[in-house]
């Protein structure tokens, strides 16, 4: 049976990843593996949200980026049949619009730092946050921690300053990098982009599993 080990590992359990109904904001180097991750351990509701074709650049970290010049949600959508796929941009006048109140947990794997403070403020109960995975080569420096603790990442730090300045003041988890970056261009390694999408599932998974 497809999920077989799976209910070896959960047991009892595995009835309520299935049930869970995920949202994933960002299907690239982190969402892709957020997803793969999320739909070969039986969560069945899965929406992903993004607007961006796959380039040529993006083959060296993203799952379906074989697909050069097709949209990133409609190759996933073939790729993991049944997920929910969604063409949009991710702006604040989309958020202002669209709820996201069904969802049980939300992941955020995009890099847009106003939508970021947006969703935070209005979801940071159930969001999974990514901070900076470019840049880095080391895995195992990965940390979920208050985003008021983290350092060594300039995208999280520009992201505290947003979120003082609209009196955020709330403990609240993000998933990030210890590591110091290694270059100033987008040099990327899937050893950690894919490694934060996995541990975002594993995260995930973890809520599901304590909730009631």
């Amino acid at each position: 049976m497809r999920f077989d080990r799976c209910k070896k590992l959960f047991k009892n359990d595995f009835e309520k990843i299935q049930k869970a109904k995920i949202l994933i904001l960002g299907v690239g180097g982190v969402g892709g593996f957020a997803l793969d991750c999320l739909y070969r351990s039986g969560v069945k509701n899965i929406t992903i949200i993004d607007f961006d074709k796959f380039d040529e650049s993006n083959q060296n970290r993203q799952i379906g980026s074989e697909e050069v010049g097709e949209y990133k949600v409609e190759v996933l959508a073939k790729k993991y049949p049944g997920i929910k796929a969604i063409n949009q941009k991710i702006t604040i006048e989309y958020l202002q619009t669209n709820l996201f109140d069904e969802f049980d947990y939300i992941i955020d794997a995009i890099d847009d730092i106003k939508v970021k403070v947006e969703l935070i403020l209005k979801y940071h109960k159930k969001l999974i946050s990514s901070g900076g995975s470019a840049k880095r080569i080391d895995p195992s420096k990965i940390k979920y921690v208050d985003i008021y603790k983290t350092y060594n990442d300039p995208f999280l730090k520009k992201l505290r300053y947003e979120l003082k300045k609209r009196g955020f003041n709330k403990n609240f988890k993000v998933v990030f990098s210890t590591e110091e970056p290694r270059c100033t261009e987008l040099g990327s390694f899937v050893g950690v982009t894919g490694s934060f999408g996995l541990f975002i599932c594993f995260i995930c998974i973890n809520k599901i599993l304590s909730s009631n």
